[in-house]
């Protein structure tokens, strides 16, 4: 093999081993922001819930409640 072409060849592996690591660095943090995604969206359908039962204990129509004492 010439030099040059030795020298190419190097420069190829050495930029192949670098995108590697970067596939390898932006797949971990791609998992890791998929973790947090799905926990958010669990945490927002908990507090849906709660909303919806809070929003349901405060909603109440006057109709529903006793006369006060003095009628």
């Amino acid at each position: 093999m010439t030099a040059t072409l030795e020298q190419r060849l190097t420069e190829l592996e050495t930029r192949i081993a670098f995108l590697d690591q970067t596939v390898q660095s932006l797949d971990a943090t791609v998992a890791a922001q998929d973790r947090i995604l799905h926990e958010l969206q669990r945490e927002i359908a908990q507090f849906r819930g709660e909303l919806g039962r809070v929003n349901a204990a405060l909603a109440h129509d006057a109709q529903d409640e006793p006369p006060p004492p003095h009628y």
